[in-house]
């Protein structure tokens, strides 16, 4: 029977590329959001404390490596098609709803993901640089952000937020590519008897 394994050294690559993503579309996300009215980040703070609340109940059946890999895809996916949608169809109302939920959908399992990989990487040494590869990468994403929005401004006169917040859906959909390859290379089959 096969069995799932973390390999650690693509699963610290995977962390770095994840918070890079974070850190470089962090401005982003306000620009987006401007359509939505004050009442739907109300309405959906509550349905998030809700599935999340729904999530912890389900701890003792998903706590383990093959749902945390699992959960781990379908979150990049829901984020890759987020950024398709986005490049798709650009700003309007719906889109920001459609950011707005997606983003929701990954947040739900945010407490999930952080416990479970505490007790699957386990090992201090692993976990310490596992935290210091996401700092790196959101440190890396929101300089890479900083540094993207003043080249467009200056190198190519782009001063308009929604233009420049299209534009670096490109760089964010690599990036995005790039975390689901190292999240797949992270987990390793191996026979177990």
């Amino acid at each position: 029977m096969k069995k799932l394994r973390i390999n650690n050294r693509n699963f610290i690559k995977y962390k770095f590329l994840n918070s890079l993503f974070l850190g470089t579309s962090l401005g982003s996300i306000f620009t987006i959001y401007a359509p939505l009215e004050p009442a739907v980040y109300s309405a959906g703070g509550i349905v998030l404390a809700i599935c999340m609340l729904l999530v912890a109940t389900q701890y003792s059946k998903i706590l383990n490596i093959n749902y945390f890999y699992k959960i781990s895809l379908f979150v990049e996916l829901i984020i890759l098609a987020v950024i398709i949608s986005f490049l798709l169809f650009s700003f309007n109302y719906q889109i920001a709803f459609l950011v707005y939920i997606g983003y929701q959908i990954t947040f739900m399992f945010g407490s999930y993901l952080v416990r479970g990989e505490t007790l699957l990487l386990k090992k201090d040494r692993i976990l310490t640089l596992v935290d210091i590869s996401k700092q790196f990468g959101y440190l890396f994403g929101l300089a890479s952000s900083y540094l993207f929005y003043n080249f467009m401004e200056y190198q190519f006169n782009i001063i308009d937020n929604q233009s420049q917040v299209f534009y670096i859906h490109y760089f964010l959909l690599i990036i995005e590519l790039l975390v689901i390859i190292f999240l797949i290379k992270s987990f390793e089959k191996y026979k177990h008897y």
